[in-house]
Formats: structure tokens, sequence, C-alpha cells
């Protein structure tokens, strides 16, 4: 009853009475108040005034019964949240083969003690401050195509971010989020799948909501960000995460039923990488030149000095004045 209670208060801006939400649940007065002192003592914070009803004026931080109603559909089934985690992409891909998950469960963690980003690195992951989610799903998608499970990912990330906190953040290639240069968030997706099918996708998305400079270590002062950063002011978690959801849903159903040229246009459109002089480092190799554009895989096409155009299936990414 607590999640139906919530859809009530939150779905008009207005007091509901009591009396309505006794006869839309079909249960007492007595029992509705005992209700909302239960979400009261989660953390809720719901006025009541007598002849007027309830109204919720705010949501504890990542609440799991308040964010599922807003995004659960199609593709989103459940939410999980959890205060101290590893990882929330070890955490997923560990609940998926020992207690089979539904596709479409969403893992989210205040902390991680251990977060990880592309090629092993470790990603900061302090509390009360950041995301740290992992979405499970089975992608309707060939083995060959999964590389646009983090050109969805990082096309709704910068989309969600310029709408929440209304800052123009970029995506540069292959998975991270930025703002003026900096770093505000990245994407790792792994997958499990045979030559023929995708068993399991885990798109994982770290963002650095509410940071001030002073929180980050002195080493990635100069090259990351937050969004409280770029926006002046502190953005609520639970904002992000629902709109995040959102469209990662929005730009999932394009790529299923509309193929990946509208997704390609819209990394495109959104890219602080194309057409900038960059250097790529693969391994113990480097190599330099145009970042000319993305193929169909999601691969970067870049311009040598000769004229060559080599495609890139990955590598560290680092701009040339």
């Amino acid at each position: 009853m607590p999640e139906s209670i919530l859809n009530l208060l939150t779905s008009c801006d207005a007091f509901v009475s009591g009396q309505e939400i006794s006869t839309r649940l079909g249960v007492t007065r007595a029992a509705v108040w005992k209700k909302i002192s239960g979400l009261r003592q989660k953390g809720f914070v719901i006025e009541a005034v007598p002849s007027k009803g309830y109204r919720l004026i705010r949501a504890p931080d990542l609440a799991a019964d308040y964010l599922l109603p807003r995004v659960k559909g199609a593709l989103w089934k459940d939410i999980l949240v959890r205060d101290t985690v590893d990882s929330t992409n070890d955490l997923a891909i560990s609940l998926a083969a020992k207690e089979g998950i539904t596709p479409g469960t969403v893992i989210i963690a205040d902390r991680q003690k251990s977060g990880k980003g592309r090629l092993g690195r470790r990603w900061e992951s302090p509390g009360g401050k950041n995301i740290y989610m992992s979405m499970v799903i089975r992608p309707e998608l060939a083995p060959r195509d999964v590389t646009m499970l983090t050109v969805l990912a990082a096309v709704a990330g910068a989309r969600t971010i310029q709408k929440t906190g209304n800052i123009p953040v970029t995506i540069k290639w292959p998975n991270d989020l930025m703002l003026a240069d900096k770093k505000l968030g990245g994407i790792l997706t792994e997958v499990r799948a045979d030559p023929d099918r995708i068993n399991l996708a885990v798109i994982g998305i770290g963002i650095n909501v509410n940071m001030r400079p002073a929180d980050f270590p002195e080493e990635l002062r100069n090259i990351a960000t937050s969004v409280r950063s770029g926006a002046g002011h502190a953005v609520a978690r639970n904002d992000i995460i629902i709109e995040l959801l959102r469209e990662l849903e929005h730009w999932y159903g394009i790529l299923t039923k509309e193929g990946k040229k509208p997704l390609l246009h819209a990394w495109r459109k959104d890219s602080s990488t194309l057409g900038r002089k960059v250097r790529i480092a693969i391994g113990n190799t480097t190599m330099s030149g145009i970042a000319e554009d993305i193929d169909d895989n999601g691969m970067l096409q870049l311009k040598m000095h000769s004229g060559e155009l080599r495609n890139i299936s990955a590598g560290d990414i680092t701009f040339l004045r």
C-alpha cells in the first residue's frame, strides 16, 4: 500500500484528502494514517493539514519504492537499492547468475568499495553524493551490435544531465560523459553471450552528481567534475535516476524498432570527440589524427596524417591542441 499512497500523492501538486485515499485504496482512515506514519519513518516528508489532507513534500534519496513507480514499464521491472557494495556491475552479474533476477532489474548503490571503470581502473565511489547503478537487460540484439548498448547509455546519460542539470554535457568516445573537457560520468557494459545471441547484458553507469572540487582526490581535481559544479547547485539524485531510466527506455525502444541510425545520429550530435585532433593509446601503441566519425558499429574512424582512415574499436583518447 505505501507505493499506492505515493502514487496518489505524486499524481498532483495539491493536497489529497485522507477520505479520498481511503476510498480509492479501500482501507480505513486509520490504516491510511498508519501507512503515512510508516512512510515518514522511512524519510518521506509528508505534510498533513486538517480539512485538506496530505501532500508529499520530499522523498528520501535513493528510495526504491519512490523510484520504481515512476519508471516501471516495458523495460524496467524492479529496483534494488543497497547502501554499500563492492561494485554494482559485479553484484548485478552475480545475482543474475545465482538467483536469476528478472531482466529489467536496476541495482543502485549509495557507495561502492571497488567501483569499476574501463580497463580495470578504479572508479572513485564515495557515499551520499553520486550515482552508481547497473541495469540488467536481455537485449534483442545480435552480439556484433553489443557496442550499441554503450552508445545508447552515453546518449541517454548526456540527454538526462542536459535536462536535469541544464548543463552542456557531451560524450567523449567511447564511454565518457564530459563537461568542459572534464569527466563527469562513465559507462561500463559487460555481456554474457553465445556466438549467436546475447544472454545477458549489464550496463553500469557512474555519474558524479554532488561532488565539490575538494571532494575529489587531488590527482583528479583537474580532470573530473560533477553535475553540481556545472549547475552551480545541488541536484537530487532521485531526479537524475528517474530521468535516466526513462531516457534509457526511450532510446532502447528506438534502437530495437528503428535500428541504429537514429541512435548514431544522436550520439554524433552530442559528441565532443568528432572533428578534433586526438591521440589514441591502444596498449603500448599510440596513433594520432582527426576523429572523423563513428561507423555503424560504434567504432571510431580516425583519419591519420597520411590520409588513411582507420577504424578503432577501443582505446584511450587524449585531445590535442
